[in-house]
């Protein structure tokens, strides 16, 4: 059976002009294994994965069906869907800085997360926010556990973000642009940690980008979003052999270590208008 069900989910928001579709009528299937949405700023990425955990709030609209582990989401009420959110289903925003509670500590947010959804003694706590934070590769957690957000850098603030999400342990995992804030030199580490804990624990894996190389070593199972829609939907391993427009044109715009073009190419949208 599947982990995750998503058919004809639309995102819709008000314009003068009447109504958008953000999101139009994307469906597909993930099981235990780790799928890449790719596309440009405003393809529909991120909408996608706030919609499976219901945060479009109004006057967004929110249709079609997500089933998860057998179970139509859409279907619960408010107070049913927080046991799923954070619990069975954890997402990974884009940017810790503006994700962390600058006045609570960073242990004190990792336990939050956990005593929602579980009652634990609290030496068990500390033991499994400890437990989690070496989990992530942090050094000396016990110390980094009393940190506030500004003390921490961009990547801890990251991996602590990972460990807030990971604590409950969830079965789906959506991590949207989680290297975005990153250098260069620590993007490579988190993706790897994002995977080993995926592997380690069984999990799905949701991860949304713009860059196509990174999701491409990282996935399983790639889609490609345009515009709201899927245009595209490969194996990871044959991205190389994408045969829409839109993607070669993405590919095609992606700078090469060894540089030889003049200049890189502009992508001819005409040619997949109304697809």
């Amino acid at each position: 059976m599947n982990l995750l069900s998503v058919e004809n989910l639309c995102v819709s928001f008000p314009t003068p002009q009447g109504r958008v579709n953000v999101v139009d009528g994307l469906s597909f299937d993930l099981g235990q294994e780790r799928l890449g949405i790719v596309g440009e700023s405003g393809s529909g990425k991120s909408m996608t994965g706030r919609a499976i955990l219901r945060l479009i709030r109004p006057p967004g609209q929110v249709e079609g069906r997500v089933n998860f582990e057998g179970v139509d989401l859409f279907s619960l009420s408010e107070r049913q869907m927080r046991t799923y959110r954070g619990a069975r289903i954890s997402m990974i925003m884009q940017d810790p800085r503006y994700s962390l509670n600058p006045v609570m500590t960073v242990g004190t947010q990792i336990e939050e997360a956990l005593r929602v959804h579980e009652r634990l003694p609290k030496r068990a706590m500390k033991a499994r926010v400890r437990e989690m934070l070496e989990a992530v590769r942090i050094n000396d957690p016990d110390r980094v556990a009393q940190l506030y957000a500004h003390e921490v850098s961009g990547g801890m603030g990251q991996r602590v973000m990972i460990a807030m999400m990971l604590i409950p342990r969830p079965k789906l995992l959506i991590a949207d642009e989680p290297t975005s804030a990153l250098d260069v030199s620590v993007q490579g580490d988190v993706l790897r940690l994002i995977d080993d804990l995926v592997r380690d624990h069984g999990m799905g894996l949701i991860l949304i980008s713009h860059d196509l190389p990174l999701v491409a070593r990282y996935c399983d199972r790639i889609l490609v979003m345009n515009a709201g829609r899927v245009v595209e939907s490969c194996d990871a391993s044959e991205l190389h052999n994408a045969t829409h427009p839109y993607t070669k044109g993405l590919l095609a715009a992606v700078p090469q270590m060894h540089e030889t073009r003049e200049e890189l190419p502009v992508m001819d949208r005409t040619l997949w208008a109304g697809t």
